[in-house]
């Protein structure tokens, strides 16, 4: 064997080595970030080793003519390889930059592209011991120039893309390199094929192609690093706004309105102006969601906070603080100009509304006060708003300001509260049961509690449409003993009738949580009922455990020592989710259903949601994901190792008698 061949084939075989390492270390990083440019790399590297063995066999093997069957597959093996190359290599870069994404449709078809080509390339001539000259140009010179192509058209991806960091500027250069040699390697192929020091320069660029392929492979290493990181960063902003702002609308989350509202005071006094606080209560929004849809009822919120956002009025805060609900705040210099701004409200909001080719026409309710006028702290001051609101929609008109008589006989609450007695006195307030779906046993592992009521007349209610005036009447200690007493009685019920028994999260207040009383009240529930203690989940938010985090901690610790399950509900809304997840025995999180309704799209919120799943499993705490819709949802948080989900598309909050007609009556 001449020692340039055994040369040239050593370092092919050192570039086939360096590529199949390369493969492999994508192929674990695709593993762990799953994103699918990665995978794309991964597999042209793998579609470079394998031309650089295919080389190596051939220099290893110079006694053989290239006219025999064993060089020809040879020659494929290396058309194969080195075209495989050039598809992923650029499908990775149009999924890294998120490009054209019609054409990853289409992938089996360019596979069978490159397949065909590979194989015109290597049998034409392939037998014909005259056509020396013409499989070289089929083969090496055709393929160079079209490598040329395929780097240069990367190289200028890049650049019209825009991409600021290191690694992009780099991979810029190494393509534009790549690019300049290919294509002069293709024309001196061309004009000095027959010239005595061709294959002197063609080593040359053989050990140039070693150093920059290997160049190459690190720096996709390191854009893969820079991208989870800008994607981590872009997550964790994401997180920051999200603990400020309503995801749905983007407009301010109740507890940014009260933080902003004092500060919008303080402005208006120092112009000598004040500040004027509209709550606007969209009428009948239940008939649009029922009617057109949830997400169209979405749609609507949004577009009702763009107007109120872009409103002439230039507002100081807006916010949402429930379901249908929005505070609008503005500085006023005359107070005649108060029910004017209110008028203009109305005018905002009754603007038809098109989305999805239908027109949606919408009223709302307006209860406004005034800063400093009625008061400085935003609390009281969204109250006595709330008040105004209320008296508005009991008369049927469009708005009203406060006045202090509100305060003192405001119709609405008492009539409320003894709607509300009355229907727990009844029993009318029921049970709905969400069934949570294991994803390693692939059972129902149990189901969350959900409270409806079932007004004599009103029908069927949702809780939004009660549970304010539960917070408003500080009854919610009433209705979570109500539920939790409900909750057991049914386990009890299920027992004796099935022989089964499931576990029933039930979502508790803050009120009811902080009540020294709690642990008592559970222990005579299950003791009466004779439930077992492990059929309890309760359910808490985040806001229930900063508010005093040494007293939760103590409550969590005893309930959790009577063999009751504590979890935390709408995890990642709350401002200190990760400081305090550390410290707090907790057994269980629900991730909230916003961040999953676009995870699967959305690589923000594919970051947080593993990061919380890797951080909960890493302290040893189960995860369950809430807002599960869809097949492609499952199957990404079934990967992700999520413990359980429930959401629409595992099942619709079941009654009673709907959830028992799936129980077996066996043990």
């Amino acid at each position: 064997m001449p020692e340039s061949t055994y040369t040239v084939g050593f370092l092919y075989t050192f570039q086939m080595c360096t590529s199949f390492v390369l493969a492999f270390f994508l192929y674990e990083y695709y593993k762990d970030v799953d994103k699918g440019f990665v995978k794309y790399w991964g597999l042209a590297f793998t579609g470079l080793a394998v031309k650089y063995l295919a080389l190596a066999w051939q220099n290893f093997t110079p006694h053989i003519a290239d006219t025999t069957w064993l060089k020809v597959i040879i020659a494929f093996i290396t058309q194969m390889g080195a075209y495989t190359f050039a598809l992923f290599f650029v499908l990775g870069f149009l999924a890294a930059l998120k490009k054209s994404p019609a054409i990853f449709k289409h992938q089996s078809w360019l596979l069978g592209l490159v397949l065909t080509f590979s194989l015109a390339a290597s049998f034409v001539f392939a037998f014909d011991v005259n056509a020396a000259f013409n499989r070289f140009y089929l083969r090496v010179s055709l393929l160079d120039f079209i490598l040329s192509g395929v780097f240069l058209a990367v190289a200028i991806l890049l650049i019209n893309s825009q991409k600021r960091f290191l690694a992009a500027k780099v991979m810029v250069v190494i393509c534009l390199l790549f690019s300049i040699r290919y294509l002069i390697c293709s024309f001196l192929s061309v004009v000095m094929l027959r010239e005595n020091n061709f294959a002197q320069i063609e080593l040359i660029f053989r050990y140039f192609d070693f150093a920059c392929y290997a160049v190459l492979g690190v720096n996709l290493i390191i854009w893969m690093q820079g991208a989870e990181r800008s994607a981590a960063e872009v997550a964790i902003s994401r997180a920051k706004y999200m603990g400020k702002h309503d995801l749905l609308t983007g407009a301010l989350n109740r507890e940014q309105v009260i933080e902003n509202i004092p500060l919008a005071i303080s402005t208006a006094t120092d112009k000598n102006l004040k500040l004027a606080i509209y709550l606007i209560d969209l009428k009948r929004f239940k008939f649009i969601n029922d009617t057109y849809g949830l997400k169209v009822g979405d749609l609507v919120l949004g577009k009702v906070a763009k107007r109120l956002k872009q409103s002439v009025l230039l507002p100081q805060v807006i916010g949402r603080i429930s379901g249908d609900s929005f505070v609008f705040a503005i500085e006023i210099g005359d107070e005649g100009q108060l029910e004017k701004a209110a008028q203009h409200l109305h005018d905002v909001i009754s603007r038809a509304y098109r989305v999805n080719n239908q027109e949606i026409h919408l009223q709302a309710s307006v209860g406004y006060c005034l800063a400093p006028s009625d008061g400085d702290e935003a609390e009281n001051l969204l109250h006595k708003a709330n008040l105004a609101l209320f008296r508005a929609e009991n008369k049927n008109i469009p708005s009203l300001r406060y006045s202090a008589g509100m305060q003192a006989d405001g119709s609405h609450l008492p009539a409320a509260e003894k709607a509300i007695r009355l229907g727990i006195q009844r029993k009318q307030f029921v049970l709905y049961f969400q069934p949570q779906l294991n994803l390693v046993s692939n059972r129902i592992e149990g189901v969350e509690a959900l409270v409806r009521w079932q007004h004599p007349e009103k029908g069927l209610l949702q809780p939004d449409s009660f549970l304010p005036d539960f917070e408003a009447l500080g009854l919610n200690s009433v209705l979570d003993g109500y539920v939790l007493e409900l909750a057991c009685q049914t386990l009890a019920n299920w027992y004796q009738s099935f022989k089964r028994r499931l576990t029933i999260a039930v979502n508790v207040s803050a009120a009811e949580f902080q009540d020294p009383a709690l642990v008592s009240k559970i222990q005579g529930l299950l003791l009466k009922y004779q439930v077992p203690s492990k059929y309890i989940e309760l359910e808490i938010t985040e806001n229930v455990v900063i508010t005093d985090m040494e007293s939760a901690m103590d409550t969590i610790v005893t309930l959790q020592n009577m063999g009751i399950k504590v979890s935390i509900d709408d995890f990642g809304t709350g401002y200190s989710s990760l400081s305090y997840l550390r410290d707090l025995p907790i057994d269980k999180i629900k991730i909230d259903r916003s961040f999953i309704t676009d995870f699967a799209r959305n690589d923000s919120d594919l970051t947080i949601v593993k990061s919380m799943i890797k951080l909960s499993h890493g302290l040893g705490k189960r995860v369950l994901a809430e807002g599960v819709e869809n097949q492609d949802q499952l199957a990404l948080l079934r990967k992700l190792g999520c413990d359980a989900v429930q959401g629409f598309y595992i099942n619709r909050p079941l009654t009673e008698e709907k959830l028992v007609s799936q129980f077996s009556r066996r043990e």
